[in-house]
């Protein structure tokens, strides 16, 4: 799981640079809330970042925490994110991954301009957390991303 998180960390760093060389393009970045069921209900909260690797599709790298009240307790799991928009068109499809210490979750999906994303999935329990039920099953989800720094080619 180390490896998995430094991984993502090398990701983000490395990202920009790439990006940036291939299409001339610059970081589009903002906050995302939504929810999620799987295994229950969560509120998610991130930030994120996205960039276009090429001039018809565009790759977003986010972090944030999912919080459920689950077993007369609140808790707050971690969780990071990569997001591949196979299109730029009205509707985005795309291919998301999600990361925590406890669940791997691939999703398929559609985003509207990639500001609304509607996900369904499938998550695989990694490891269960103390005193709390596996997170696992089928999965689906809405966000909303808020770009603060939009801008046109």
């Amino acid at each position: 799981m180390k490896k998995l998180y430094l991984f993502f960390i090398v990701l983000l760093n490395i990202s920009p640079s790439l990006a940036q060389e291939r299409s001339g393009n610059k970081w589009i970045w903002g906050p995302s809330v939504g929810w999620q069921y799987q295994s229950g209900n969560f509120l998610k909260a991130s930030g994120w970042g996205l960039f276009a690797p090429n001039d018809r599709q565009y790759v977003k790298l986010d972090a944030g925490a999912n919080f459920t009240w689950m077993r007369s307790q609140t808790t707050v799991i971690p969780e990071i994110g990569v997001t591949y928009y196979i299109s730029n068109k009205l509707i985005f499809p795309f291919v998301k991954a999600e990361v925590t210490p406890y669940t791997l979750t691939p999703k398929l999906g559609i985003g509207l301009l990639s500001i609304i994303d509607l996900g369904l999935g499938y998550g695989f329990d990694i490891q269960t957390k103390d005193n709390f039920k596996p997170i696992q099953g089928v999965t689906g989800s809405i966000s909303l991303n808020i770009p603060l720094n939009f801008h046109l080619h």
